[in-house]
């Protein structure tokens, strides 16, 4: 059994590269020998994004706090609130973040595949 503590993995800021406006970052888990998964809560402030982006493996988003927007790619755009949960297909192209207005925190949950996690666009 490994218990992480909170505080004993320091936030990062997205960087600009990946991300539009200010976005944290905080570590949950990293993926290992006998976990292929890892996550973060990633916190973005009114207005602030992801750029477009993949997974290999899928990825699931845990909305705890605020009011979000999501798109995959040929699709419309959709508001996400606290408890629900996206899913996105393997390698399905899209990008999440804050409305205009309110900031939005989620989990954010995807697998290792190959030393790779996302591929950005």
């Amino acid at each position: 059994m490994v218990i992480t503590r909170i505080g004993s993995q320091p936030s990062v800021k997205g960087q600009e590269d990946w991300f539009t406006g200010v976005v944290r970052i905080d570590p949950l888990f990293q993926a290992n020998d006998a976990r292929r998964g890892a996550a973060s809560a990633v916190t973005f402030e009114p207005g602030a994004r992801t750029a477009w982006h993949t997974h290999p493996l899928g990825q699931t988003l845990i909305v705890t706090a605020g009011c979000g927007l999501v798109q995959r790619e040929g699709g419309s755009i959709e508001e996400i609130h606290p408890g629900d949960v996206v899913w996105f297909e393997p390698d399905e192209k899209h990008w999440h973040g804050a409305t205009p207005t309110t900031a939005m925190t989620h989990i954010a949950i995807q697998e290792n595949m190959n030393g790779k996690v996302v591929d950005w666009m």
